[in-house]
């Protein structure tokens, strides 16, 4: 499958000459932020870990150490993001919302939800490898439901009828069931469930979850019935979100633009552009600035207007 990415490998790939320039950018006074972002916005993350590696042998430093050394805020956030693996970078951010008192429950239900099933047994692996000792009680909730992603089922009708069973037909909630069937099936055959399921009851799926669940279930199962029928729909809508109103969620940005510029950027960009009155471009121009902005442009690979 062709890759719906802006972000693209680069042609003529050279790891040596591209260590040598990163190198070059931070020595001396001051820093050439923008040789350092245009270079690495024009790499996938496969070649970013070559430079790294080359760099670790030509210098006997690591580049993200110097980095973070020399950049600062969002803009150095945002240059760690594209320089880390996409696995560790799920799980880094799946720690770092658990970490500390309270949960960023967001985080977790946009990662889990929107990950491919065998990503996400990579990230559950990747993840129990380093915390064995500690079980979080949200996290194992989380992974309960999408640990079942994994089984699909041929059974649509009964699907159907068993989540009209679980939540319009009867008093109190099965929830159970909800979980089960929205965790355990493909997309294409839970889009065919809601199909069946509007038939059967009237209702589309997602006010069903809305009126019979609530809190961070809810979100979840919410999200993974919005991945079901669009991931790129979904993450257009996370990524308005993040910048509409008073201030940015400049954490979701980063996340957002960082993890899917190789993935389905402009798939993300043609919904963005077909649910809001602006394009993506244009939304990210207006409410960032400074080399923040001009790498996240950069990530966005161009303007819908």
């Amino acid at each position: 499958m062709a890759s719906r990415g802006t972000v693209k490998a680069s042609g003529n790939f050279n790891a040596s000459a591209d260590a040598e320039v990163l190198h070059k950018a931070m020595k001396g006074l001051g820093t050439d932020e923008d040789t350092i972002l245009q270079l690495l916005t024009a790499r996938s993350n496969a070649q970013r870990q070559q430079i790294k590696a080359t760099y670790k042998t030509l210098f006997g430093k690591d580049l993200v150490s110097d980095l973070k050394g020399e950049l600062g805020g969002k803009f150095e956030t945002l240059i760690v993001a594209l320089m880390t693996p996409p696995i560790t970078y799920d799980v880094t951010s799946l720690r770092n919302a658990i970490k500390g008192a309270g949960t960023d429950e967001k985080v977790l239900v946009e990662i889990l939800a929107s990950r491919t099933p065998q990503q996400v047994k990579d990230i559950i692996a990747a993840y129990r490898q380093g915390n064995t000792h500690t079980h979080h009680k949200h996290v194992a909730v989380y992974f309960a439901v999408l640990v079942q992603l994994f089984i699909i089922s041929n059974y649509i009708e009964n699907d159907a009828q068993a989540l009209f069973k679980a939540g319009e037909h009867k008093f109190g909630t099965d929830e159970q069931s909800f979980v089960t069937i929205l965790g355990n099936r493909s997309a294409e055959h839970l889009r065919k469930v809601f199909d069946a399921y509007m038939k059967l009851s009237g209702y589309e799926m997602e006010e069903s979850i809305q009126r019979e669940t609530s809190g961070s279930l809810r979100d979840l199962l919410l999200a993974v019935v919005k991945c079901a029928r669009s991931v790129p729909g979904y993450f257009a809508e996370t990524l308005y979100y993040s910048m509409k109103g008073a201030g940015t969620d400049d954490n979701t940005l980063i996340r957002v633009m960082a993890s899917r510029s190789e993935v389905d950027m402009l798939d993300i960009r043609a919904e963005f552009r077909k649910k809001f009155a602006c394009s993506l471009y244009s939304m990210i121009k207006g409410d960032t600035g400074g080399d923040f902005r001009k790498t996240l442009l950069l990530l966005c690979g161009g303007d819908d207007a």
